[in-house]
Formats: structure tokens, C-alpha cells, sequence
């Protein structure tokens, strides 16, 4: 693949800075999404079925759906400012390869 225009050129920096947005989610912020979403699970269960609440598999349900909530819109919002990031260094940069010119055999 050749990447010789600007906007192809951004789409790399872009998918460069979503995969270190995600390296980073996974460094610093995968305990506390599963800790907070867990506790807005917990909150959540209480809502419905009252507090204080019993082990029921409903409870449990509800608590690893809030975990799970927790982790995918953390991890979602790094991915996506990690792209952004990308794409605002690969415009400020202005880095684009350089067009790969074809040779032509001349026997």
C-alpha cells in the first residue's frame, strides 16, 4: 500500500494515536473502569431491586453489566482522543511520504 496523500497520510497518524490511546487505556485506566462501573452496577441494582441488595443472579447481572458499560465507554473515549491527538500531530506536521514514482524499463 502507498500512502502518498495527505488524508491517507492522516488515517496512519490517526490509527497510530487510537492504538496508543488504547496501550494507555490498558496502563492506566482498566482498574478504574471496571471499579467505577462496577459501583454504578451496584447503584443501579439498588435502584431496582432495593437496598440493601442480595447476591441474586439478577444483582449480579446487573453489576458486571455496569462493569462492562464502565470499560467500553473508557476505553472508547481513549481510543477516540488518542485519534484525534494523532491526526492533530499528523496535520501540524504536515509529514506526507513522498509519491513513489514508477520506473520505467528502458531496454
Amino acid at each position: 500500500m502507498t500512502v502518498n496523500t495527505p488524508k491517507a497520510q492522516n488515517k496512519i497518524f490517526a490509527l497510530v494515536g487510537a492504538g496508543i490511546g488504547l496501550a494507555l487505556f490498558l496502563a492506566i485506566a482498566l482498574l478504574p473502569a471496571i471499579l467505577y462501573g462496577g459501583y454504578a452496577g451496584l447503584l443501579l441494582a439498588g435502584g431496582i431491586v432495593g437496598t440493601p441488595v442480595q447476591p441474586t443472579f439478577l444483582v449480579k447481572g446487573l453489576i458486571i453489566f455496569g462493569m462492562v458499560l464502565g470499560v467500553t465507554g473508557i476505553a472508547s473515549l481513549f481510543a477516540v482522543l488518542g485519534a484525534v491527538v494523532g491526526a492533530a500531530v499528523g496535520a501540524l506536521t504536515g509529514k506526507v511520504a513522498p509519491a513513489r514514482k514508477a520506473v520505467a524499463d528502458h531496454a
